[in-house]
């Protein structure tokens, strides 16, 4: 048996989540799944949400890695949750689990994810005008290490396509 492909898609919480980031999120979900990978993400509200219902709609799986410890604090499209009662170290957890990232807008929670993922070398794509403090990284590297270009797209189609060239590459 072959191992699924994990992606993970982070951005933007339910604070700062527009109707255009759930859209995209949506999109992206449902592109996860038509490519038989596994969906990871947060499993709180926004751009979590929203990509997991994609991705629900799509027949695929999805993962929900949630700060809490109570199951129950995850969305509703998780089919799988891990409550791992570690508050924000879960970003890591998230990022360590990817075999690559999908990021839409966010904030200070996105960052970090970003961060956990660069500092482990996992391939990133980020969907460009949609705000966000990865902004200023996308098709660029976020310190002089240069451990691993954020790869700038334009659509959810796209985000999908280029990270599954990224992980098989």
């Amino acid at each position: 048996m072959v191992k699924k492909r994990q992606i993970l898609v982070i951005g933007h919480n339910t604070n700062g989540c527009t109707p255009e980031h759930e859209k995209i999120a949506y999109d992206v979900g449902m592109e996860i799944a038509k490519s038989n990978s596994v969906l990871i993400c947060g499993g709180l509200g926004g751009v979590m949400t929203a990509a997991a219902h994609g991705a629900s709609d799509g027949g695929g799986l999805t993962i929900g890695i949630i700060p809490q410890n109570d199951p129950s604090m995850a969305n509703e499209f998780c089919d799988i949750v891990i409550p791992t009662g570690m508050g924000l170290a879960r970003d890591f957890l998230n990022a360590l689990s990817a075999d690559g990232v999908i990021i839409i807008g966010g904030g200070s929670g996105t960052l970090s994810e970003t961060a956990a993922a660069y500092m482990y070398k996992k391939p990133m794509v980020a969907i460009r005008n949609l705000g966000g403090p990865v902004v200023p990284f996308i098709d660029g590297f976020i310190d002089q290490r240069e451990n691993v270009k954020i790869i700038g797209v334009d659509t959810a189609q796209e985000a999908v396509k280029k990270i599954l060239e990224l992980i098989t590459a």
